[in-house]
């Protein structure tokens, strides 16, 4: 075990026990058919940080996610991620980018909305665009529901997601996500976009 700690580091459970000791949140061992878990409480949301695998014919890929059900007020609607090859075929197919005013951020980013105005108003927080770029890997999105085989949510109630490929065992980029979560949720209630009150929905 020393030998594979010295080639590896430290284990995702190690490091993530650890951050839930740091930001006052609750790690939950997984077990068989569930994986271990991080949840912090953000006022009155719960953010959710596990991981799950996607498993294909002989293949199989690993993701973590970051997840927050909240009540949705106005039905508004984003998706940010970093560009690269696949955006930029998303894009020839008709995927719409919204420019939301600040040239850098434009040009490193994919964002999808709506509401355009609601998407300059969100990312017009400095804050907020300082995570989202110390992230090296990033999809950030509201989603309705997780699909027909997983988590169903009640009317008006949807979900922050967070997905990226792989198992972040980075400490500062893992406090940064729930600091972006906090951030975010709170700026959609300023804009009237979310409700600062418990969707009680369990994950």
């Amino acid at each position: 075990m020393g030998i594979l700690r010295e080639i590896f580091g430290p284990s995702k459970k190690e490091i993530w026990k650890l951050l839930s000791d740091q930001i006052g949140s609750e790690f939950i061992e997984g077990g068989f058919l569930s994986a271990d878990k991080v949840i912090a409480h953000v006022k009155d949301w719960t953010v959710t940080l596990d991981t799950y695998t996607d498993s294909t014919g002989n293949s199989s890929t690993t993701y973590t996610r970051v997840r927050a059900p909240y009540i949705n007020k106005d039905g508004f609607r984003f998706k940010i991620y970093r560009k690269g090859i696949f955006s930029e075929i998303g894009k020839a197919f008709g995927g719409q980018d919204v420019e939301v005013g600040f040239p850098e951020f434009d040009e490193n980013f994919i964002i999808k909305g709506n509401d355009e105005q609601k998407l300059r108003t969100l990312f017009a927080n400095s804050k907020i665009r300082q995570l989202i770029e110390f992230q090296p890997d990033i999809r950030l999105e509201i989603k309705d529901d997780e699909g027909w085989f997983a988590k169903s949510f009640p009317e008006g109630v949807d979900e922050l997601y967070f997905c990226v490929v792989g198992v972040i065992k980075d400490i500062e980029l893992l406090k940064a996500l729930f600091d972006l979560y906090a951030e975010v949720l709170d700026q959609m209630c300023l804009m009237g976009s979310a409700y600062q009150s418990n969707p009680n929905v369990e994950l």
